[in-house]
């Protein structure tokens, strides 16, 4: 949960351990040198409570604009009252000019503008399994140009799975590698490793069911042992590392040697079959990468943002999902600590970027509220609470293709306000000197500015079919 690994790490007599991971096997005693405040949890939680602080305000268009127009029309409307009655023309037509000059430039238009495209491009998002917070998340995606991409449930699934190539045997009798796949998915369904459930998983899928195993033995961190039945002939069977394998007085072939370094050159995860004390197959798993996630990433290039790899996971790994997804080795970021993601993010910005931050985890939250300080935090709706609350935009779908939809259609949304803006206020600039002349009656002025803000608001309902 907040390492970031796919898979499980061996920990030792004096390696550092973090509270809220989770053992996956064996007893662990453990001495409590931080808590409380000092926990890397609670620390995580003071960084997000840090960087959300330190969010500035963005300051709404519409705003601004209203604080000066509104009293400059005031004044114009009084303005125009006073050169009426000094040029001698009589009271009535004077106060009717004013009061057109006044109905005319009712700033209900401008007011409209920005929460009509808002209540829109929101729905909107939302229908494409996008929350959007607020307004001011929009003019964020502007300007963004990097976009940091946690990989572990975010461009992956999060989940090992055995590679579809991914059993190697040097037996020539036939159906090898389907008997390979039936003993070791025997000895791994009984083990709640992650490499143990995706070999069985793939085991049920292929054969659709395998032989139960007898005298089931888990050596913690190591592999898996037991015996299995198949066709009327029972087998001792191990599963495992190749060093623990060794230990064992196992001894590989060059032919396991050589596919033990293959799989872990492409930064998948190796384990060993014996049947019987001798090396029969050797099974790679990797955490998969969501089918989405490279055209998610070509669409973010085509949208301007530069993607980012970030990871706690191996150099290895990380090098090989982003070769698989296109994003070059030079944008990788791999082996961070959950501390350290929000100084990824931080140095960045100091650079000068607009950074986005994609993330689901704990250990993410504090750099998608660092982000959310110049950028947006994206959080995945199957992701953590922490991360959840953090972020600007929550994506409710889990595929990273949602967080190209949520520039779209935040950036659609933005350029409809403008639009809205600027007819509006157009509008007004256009109109008064005409109603400021006498040239337009109180009555007919109502009635154009209702017509102002029925095109704004017309304008704003295009934003039905954005993200498309």
């Amino acid at each position: 949960m907040l390492t970031g690994e796919s898979v499980p790490v061996e920990a030792g007599p004096g390696d550092a351990v973090t509270g809220g991971c989770v053992n996956t096997s064996g007893v662990l005693l453990v001495r409590a040198t931080a808590v409380g405040e000092g926990t890397t949890l609670a620390r995580i939680g003071a960084m997000v409570t840090e960087a959300q602080a330190g969010k500035a305000p963005v300051q709404r268009l519409a705003d601004r604009i209203s604080g000066v127009f509104v009293p400059a029309v005031i004044v114009l409307a009084l303005a125009t009252l006073a050169v009426w009655l000094l040029l001698g023309h009589p009271a009535q037509p004077a106060f009717m000019a004013a009061v057109s000059v006044l109905v005319i430039a009712c700033p209900c238009a401008l007011g409209l503008a920005t929460p009509t495209a808002l209540l829109v491009g929101s729905g909107r998002a939302a229908q494409l399994g996008v929350v959007i917070k607020g307004p001011e998340v929009l003019e964020s995606t502007r300007t963004l140009d990097t976009i940091v991409l946690d990989k572990t449930g975010t461009v992956t699934e999060g989940r090992m799975r055995l590679d579809a190539d991914g059993i190697v045997t040097w037996d020539g009798a036939e159906g090898m590698r389907s008997r390979a796949l039936a003993l070791a998915g025997s000895v791994e369904a009984a083990s709640e490793h992650p490499v143990a459930r995706a070999i069985a998983e793939a085991a049920k899928a292929q054969l659709g069911q395998v032989p139960a195993v007898q005298e089931f033995s888990n050596h913690e961190g190591r592999g898996v042992s037991g015996s299995v039945t198949l066709d009327g002939t029972t087998y001792q069977v191990r599963v495992g590392r190749p060093a623990w394998l060794a230990e064992q007085g196992v001894a590989l072939p060059e032919q396991a040697t050589d596919a033990v370094a293959a799989a872990q050159e492409s930064g998948a995860t190796a384990v060993v079959l014996t049947v019987d004390d001798a090396a029969r197959a050797v099974l790679a798993v990797r955490d998969t990468v969501r089918p989405s996630s490279r055209e998610a990433v070509a669409a973010l290039r085509e949208l301007g943002v530069r993607p980012v790899l970030l990871t706690g996971d191996n150099r290895r790994t990380a090098d090989r999902v982003a070769r698989e997804v296109g994003i070059t080795a030079d944008d990788v970021r791999a082996e961070v600590l959950p501390g350290d993601k929000r100084d990824v993010i931080a140095a960045l910005q100091e650079e000068g970027h607009v950074v986005g931050m994609v993330g689901d985890g704990v250990n993410d939250a504090a750099a998608l509220a660092q982000a959310g300080t110049r950028g947006l935090g994206f959080a995945m709706g199957s992701g953590t609470d922490v991360a959840i609350e953090a972020a600007d935009i929550t994506l409710v779908r889990a595929d990273l293709d949602a967080v190209v939809t949520a520039i779209r259609v935040s950036r659609d949304t933005l350029r409809i306000i403008k639009q809205n803006l600027f007819w509006a206020f157009a509008y007004n600039v256009a109109a008064i000197p005409l109603a400021a002349a006498g040239m337009l009656n109180p009555m007919i002025a109502g009635a154009a500015m209702a017509a102002s803000s029925v095109i704004v608001v017309t304008n704003s309902l295009r934003l039905r079919n954005a993200g498309k």
